[in-house]
């Protein structure tokens, strides 16, 4: 009994290399965007200053965030080629379409709340 609690607490995958990797990069992408946003509201001199260059910048990125979700379609695309491949079961394919119809539904939500809040 004392092994069974012992595992229940702390689950094998919390501490796998991958978990550490994903991590260490979810970290990374986080500093980098602090980092980003400090030294660009030291530039222009104060929050108020950072807003107004981000709204005059809106287009660039909409035109940026478009671009990445072209390469991250792209390369769901090609992993989908291989899964299917790999799984080629009806399961599998649910399973894809819940995600891709989630994902779609979460990019539309993100878009039209910058649509709203811009305009």
């Amino acid at each position: 009994m004392g092994e069974i609690a012992r595992t229940w607490w702390r689950p094998a995958w919390l501490f796998s290399r991958r978990v550490g990797v994903a991590l260490l990069w979810l970290a990374l992408i986080i500093g980098i965007a602090v980092t980003v946003n400090v030294v660009g509201i030291r530039i222009v001199g104060g929050i108020d200053g950072w807003e107004h260059w981000l709204r005059a910048h809106s287009a660039h990125f909409l035109v940026w965030r478009h671009a990445l979700y072209a390469v991250t379609a792209y390369g769901w695309w090609r992993m989908r080629v291989r899964l299917r491949q790999r799984e080629p079961g009806p399961e599998t394919h649910r399973r894809l379409l819940r995600v891709e119809i989630a994902a779609v539904v979460t990019v539309v939500l993100l878009e039209a709340s910058q649509l709203l809040r811009a305009g």
